[in-house]
């Protein structure tokens, strides 16, 4: 079937990058609001909007009663429900297929195999994946026994988790209990579903992704990100493809993801995410995202793909339009959030009147942005005001790059995190790339001056510099010209 009419069960910037890629197909867009947003950037541009609630997500978009009946009020084909709030909720995918609407994502069961960690876990197993040594706990002794087993340190996470919710780090015995309990209250809070997982803690990894794409019947790899700059396990800069891996070692990670996907039958976009142990050389399984992810760009950068018009291909039933060999991955692209917080008083959020926001402009250079000057940042959501993405030749002239456009971004009225990444980005250890996710807390109590809570980390440089391997150019496409850069948000 051909889409012709969307609902964005969504808000913000990714609300907005929804919609450039429908323009350019040809297809109207509905935006789904709460009050809150009922004048935003997003509503303006969109073709109609409809107010599903009061501004808390609970009342609004997570609502999804509200936001099925605004889809079938406005007649829409489909809905899309960009990353976060009910992008991987089989609940809503169940729902729009009993009212007839196409959910632009994976099969229910899909959904469900991947958004219980545990279950996730069983599957990549027999997928034939290597997982981080842990797993479910019954009570609180048998939590003891499986943490004297795997060894301290030990990481606590939540079944339904995502986003670092629910998530504990447990250096020693003496800890252990309040930490389990911890973990399982801000689950129930966040999830509403206490179940939590033990894995060990590897304190020298990196955070290795692998972009996936499946019509249902064969599965391809857009190639790897690396997301391992992250505070409290939410990530802060990405870039594609990682740096500092061995022909080798990316090979057998991108196989593995495909593997995985390929399994599950996979439908859609997916981001199978993996944790490279540097100090073991070996990478474990971590979990799937059945969604586009916000670190997108980076990937449509590299490969030339509109990610976005590859979903709605996916979508109408239009099996892949090119193979793993047209892909080609050329350059380097980087990432950087912005968000609406003082980094400088422990990421305080800052919501209020944003008075000037101006962001670079130039060659190599995007930027993907609901704010302008003289909007309101509501307290109720997720602080993300933009993101920067440069792309380069290679991985050194896209990090001048990255440089030279956070110099030229301002943003005034909020605190906010431009000058943080200006930091990072003329930083020696980024430079050299290959990070870990100790990364961050090093580099903040040098800006701060605040000790460190762990061993602050440096650049990895064990693993060889060898370039990845070459692949040829897409000359098939989904639907549209997916070889436009999707661009900058006007």
């Amino acid at each position: 079937m051909i889409l012709r009419r969307i609902l964005i069960a969504n808000r913000g910037e990714i609300a907005l990058r929804v919609m450039r890629t429908c323009e350019r197909l040809g297809i109207e867009t509905v935006l789904a609001v709460s009050e809150a947003d009922r004048d935003s950037v997003a509503a303006r541009r969109a073709d109609h909007s409809v107010c599903i609630g009061a501004a808390p997500s609970h009342a609004s978009y997570l609502n999804v009663a509200a936001v099925v009946r605004a889809a079938q009020r406005a007649r829409v084909d489909a809905i899309h429900p960009g990353y976060g709030f009910l992008s991987e909720n089989a609940a809503l995918a169940d729902a729009c297929a009993a009212a007839g609407i196409v959910f632009i994502g994976p099969t229910v069961a899909q959904l469900t195999a991947v958004g219980d960690k545990l279950h996730a876990r069983r599957h990549a197993a027999a997928a034939g994946l290597p997982l981080v040594p842990g797993g479910a706990v019954a009570s609180l002794e048998a939590a003891r026994d499986l943490a004297r087993a795997i060894g301290y340190p030990i990481l606590i996470k939540a079944v339904a988790g995502g986003g670092g919710r629910g998530m504990q780090r447990v250096d020693s015995p003496v800890d252990f209990e309040s930490a389990i309990n911890r973990s399982m209250a801000e689950a129930q809070a966040a999830f509403g579903d206490a179940r939590v997982y033990l894995e060990r803690y590897v304190a020298a990894g990196r955070h290795i992704e692998v972009q996936v794409l499946g019509d249902g019947e064969r599965v391809i790899h857009l190639g790897t990100r690396d997301c391992s700059i992250q505070r409290r396990y939410q990530k802060l800069i990405e870039e594609a493809p990682a740096p500092l891996l061995t022909a080798t070692l990316r090979t057998a990670i991108e196989s593995a993801a495909v593997a995985f996907a390929t399994y599950l039958a996979y439908r859609g976009l997916g981001t199978v995410e993996m944790l490279l142990d540097c100090e073991r050389d070996c990478f474990y399984f971590l979990e799937m995202n059945a969604r586009i992810q916000v670190e997108h760009p980076v990937t449509e950068a590299i490969c030339g793909l509109d990610l976005v018009a590859c979903q709605i291909a996916v979508a109408e039933g239009r099996p892949l339009g090119m193979t793993q060999e047209e892909i080609r991955c050329d350059g380097h692209a980087i990432e950087c959030r912005i968000n609406a917080e003082d980094w400088l008083h422990d990421f305080r959020p800052s919501p209020g009147r944003v008075d000037l926001a101006e962001f670079a402009v130039g060659e190599g250079i995007r930027v993907d942005t609901h704010v302008e000057s003289g909007v309101d940042i509501p307290p109720f959501y997720d602080s993300l005001m933009a993101k920067i993405i440069v792309h380069g030749h290679d991985r050194p002239a896209a990090v001048r790059r990255l440089s030279q456009a956070l110099r030229h971004s301002t943003i005034r009225g909020v605190a906010n995190t431009l000058g943080l990444h200006r930091a990072i980005a003329d930083d020696g250890a980024f430079g050299i790339g290959g990070v870990h996710t100790g990364f961050l807390e090093g580099f903040l109590a040098t800006q701060t001056g605040k000790t460190p809570t762990s061993t602050p980390a440096a650049a990895l440089t064990s693993t060889s510099t060898s370039a990845p391997a070459r692949l040829s150019t897409p000359t098939v496409t989904p639907r549209g010209d997916a070889s436009a850069n999707p661009g900058a948000t006007p």
